[in-house]
């Protein structure tokens, strides 16, 4: 029978999404429990994926790309611009989308110009329009 998640992962999960190198010893300290049961159930939800990885968040603008942008795109040339995208160094953020448009572009330029530029180069796909973005008000928000 398949154990369901309960509270306690939950909040190891928030634990986790909050600061992904936290150690087992401070989580077990946080929801009260042992160190080999909170190793234990942080394993059990990787092997059901629903922990399916672990990553770093990178101040862009320290890496001189700050300027986040969102381009809507309408393109019958799926394929190429899905090739295009996994190779441009610009976008960090790929979705199909209904509606209108059918592909929103996440971008991360050093300015305004380098955006210019990159724009440019998705003419040959089809209409766009872009959406600069002025503050970031939510990013990469804990979901539990």
């Amino acid at each position: 029978m398949e154990h369901p998640m309960d509270d306690i992962d939950k909040k190891i999960m928030a634990l986790l999404q909050y600061n992904a190198r936290m150690s087992i010893s401070q989580i077990s300290k946080e929801v009260s429990m042992s160190q080999p049961s909170v190793k234990e159930r942080i394993i059990k939800l990787e092997e059901k994926n629903i922990i399916s990885g672990y990553n770093t968040v990178f101040n862009l603008r320290d890496l001189n790309r700050g300027t986040t942008t969102f381009i809507l795109l309408k393109t019958e040339h799926c394929q190429d611009l899905t090739d295009f995208c996994e190779n441009a160094i610009e976008v960090t953020d790929l979705f199909r989308i209904s509606g209108e448009y059918n592909y929103l572009i996440k971008v991360q330029t050093a300015s305004i110009e380098e955006l210019a530029e990159f724009q440019d180069t998705l003419i040959k796909f089809g209409p766009s329009k872009s959406h600069i973005s002025l503050k970031n008000i939510l990013e990469n928000r804990v979901l539990l």
